[in-house]
């Protein structure tokens, strides 16, 4: 499935106090971080992801991947594109930097994902429904600006 026909989910968006390179080096560093921890890798392994390991250069380009998705698309300080599937949903995360000023970026993560057949709705009221997709946007975005100042 092509990521221009998922359908949209949500976008969360951050100010960050430095250059869009720091928050670039940041981004891949933290979803290195947060996607290979125990309970992450297990649950792409649960839920049947195309993607259950890392592979592939570091920092993140384009045929990387980490659990539960693969890079498609790494324009260093511009744009990081991931792709994944899995038994209830096939969905991509949009990455995309902005500098805002001398010291100062912004950071937009936008969802979109698919949710097919009976299983997949139930899939989606229990992540997207529930705000636990929101909420795990918001921490990642977080942990990025954290790491990034």
């Amino acid at each position: 499935m092509q990521i221009a026909s998922l359908p949209y989910v949500d976008e969360h968006a951050t100010v960050i106090a430095a250059g869009t390179d720091d928050v670039w080096r940041s981004l891949g560093e933290t979803l290195d971080r947060s996607f290979l921890r125990p309970g992450a890798v297990g649950y792409a392994r649960l839920v049947g992801s195309t993607d259950r390991t890392a592979s592939g250069p570091r920092p993140l380009a384009e045929g990387s991947t980490i659990p539960g998705f693969r890079v498609v698309t790494a324009v260093p300080g511009r744009e990081l594109v991931l792709k994944g599937s899995h038994r209830f949903s096939s969905y991509a995360l949009i990455f995309r930097l902005e500098q805002v000023a001398a010291d100062r970026s912004r950071l937009r993560a936008e969802t979109r994902a698919a949710f097919p057949g009976l299983a997949g709705g139930f899939y989606r009221r229990l992540v997207i429904g529930t705000g636990g997709h929101a909420v795990g946007m918001r921490r990642l975005l977080s942990a990025i600006r954290r790491r990034s100042e």
